[in-house]
């Protein structure tokens, strides 16, 4: 508490960042927290919520009135507004409408038409809040509009001037560096006629999948990007900062898939919920776990007979699986940041397996001389060789394959791929070993 209210104390409220307040925040203990949070100035409410984790969100809000959220929510752009309404519908609907009783007419009506969008349509991360020129004005008076908007700081992030035609349709987009070697007494028009191509911009549609937003900032280096609706009407932008969001919470989904856990469980507070979650995946290994023993069964009279395969087995069921990952989580990272076209299906999985073969064979030769000698007994180095060039070899292929399969069945690559691959490598792994042995050694 003495630390946040130090650094408060020290600063003028304008150099504060909600960042820096909700780190503070998030170092305190429990019993602090609550008492913090009413130091924070009250126009930073709403910011410093979003800042935090979700955890922390129904504290912050429990801390202070509906018109002092109103307040603090009138200072943020349309798409955190719209954001933090639909956090707080979900935690307390009653509030949730209080304070948008409290909003303005205008920002009600912000919130409305973004909330109208689907999660994962464009429209729904865009801020309505953008400034615009028509074609026939004059540079210097657009110069000048636009300076006393950033003066007022009613406009942040600002790269570019969208330039739209009489009926809003949007014309083109215009760098501020390029706007500032513009001759400022002639129009926008009489400007961009020199060279019009050069002020074309890569444009969103309000429906389009997040997800494609994403590849073009990446593709094309963008800071900004004007959404549109299917008549070429402006209707906003999204920037940067909010792609790196979307960015690190698609990299986090799919590393949570991966491990078979869910991002919003996890993220809840409510045990019972993330467990069930987590639950659902690890019954799912526990039948594969137990077809992999099922295999092992079938071959029980080797074992017996060669106790040593006992020994050696988990190393070839280890070596398959761990291969697999590798080409599993290089193939799944590679399909999220659009790096494998539909076309490349052929490539990647050839790719994979000659990798795994190489490191099949190199390991092989490792593996059979450490067993021949081990042991005592050649033919058990030859079969221990044989099953790791299998398994490898097959880890390879499904690795890379089940992802690809996946995409193309329009389900998420990470979701299922490990234990799929996991299933596969184990049996595969103990059916190779185990057959190769009752063949080389019965």
């Amino acid at each position: 508490m003495d630390k946040l209210t130090q650094y408060l104390n020290e600063n003028h409220h304008d150099e504060l960042h909600p960042a820096e307040i909700a780190n503070l925040l998030k170092d305190l203990p429990e019993k602090s927290f609550n008492e913090a949070v009413q130091v924070i100035p009250k126009e930073l409410i709403a910011d410093v919520a979003l800042e935090l984790p979700d955890r922390y969100f129904e504290d912050v809000v429990e801390s202070f009135t509906s018109k002092e959220i109103a307040e603090s929510l009138a200072e943020l752009e349309s798409d955190d507004q719209t954001d933090f309404m639909q956090e707080l519908e979900e935690r307390d609907e009653e509030m949730a409408k209080e304070v948008f009783d409290e909003l303005d007419i205008e920002d009600q009506a912000d919130i409305l038409q973004l909330k109208q969008y689907e999660e994962d349509e464009a429209g729904a991360y865009m801020q309505i809040e953008v400034y615009t020129a028509k074609l026939e004005q004059n540079v210097h008076d657009v110069i000048n509009e636009f300076a006393e908007l950033r003066r007022k700081d009613e406009l942040e992030n600002v790269s570019y001037l969208f330039v739209t035609d009489d009926k809003s349709t949007l014309r083109y987009g215009i760098g501020l560096d390029h706007l500032l070697v513009f001759d400022f007494d002639a129009t926008l028009q009489e400007n961009i006629d020199k060279n019009p191509e050069k002020y074309k911009t890569v444009v969103g549609n309000d429906h389009d999948d997040i997800s494609d937003i994403v590849q073009k900032f990446q593709e094309y280096d963008l800071f900004s990007m004007p959404i549109v609706d299917d008549k070429g009407i402006l209707l906003g932008r999204i920037t940067s900062d909010d792609i790196y969001d979307i960015i690190n919470e698609q990299a986090t989904d799919q590393m949570y898939h991966l491990a078979g856990v869910d991002d919003d469980a996890e993220e809840d507070e409510d045990i019972f919920k993330a467990g069930k979650v987590r639950a659902v995946w690890l019954g799912v290994n526990l039948v594969t776990a137990i077809l992999a023993s099922l295999v092992i069964g079938v071959f029980e009279e080797t074992l017996q007979t060669y106790v040593a395969l006992a020994i050696l087995m988990p190393i070839v069921a280890s070596m398959g699986g761990n291969a697999g990952t590798q080409s599993l989580t290089v193939v799944v990272r590679q399909l999220a940041l659009g790096d494998i076209a539909q076309h490349d299906a052929y490539r990647t999985i050839k790719k994979e397996v000659i990798l795994s073969l190489a490191n099949g064979f190199f390991f092989a030769i490792i593996m059979g001389i450490i067993a021949a000698v081990w042991f005592d007994k050649g033919l058990l180095g030859v079969v221990i060789a044989l099953s790791m060039v299998i398994n490898l070899l097959s880890a390879g292929f499904f690795g890379s394959m089940v992802p690809l399969l996946l995409k193309k069945m329009e389900v998420d690559p990470a979701i299922g791929s490990t234990v799929i691959l996991t299933t596969v490598t184990d049996i595969v792994g103990f059916f190779s070993f185990l057959g190769l042995a009752t063949i080389i050694l019965l």
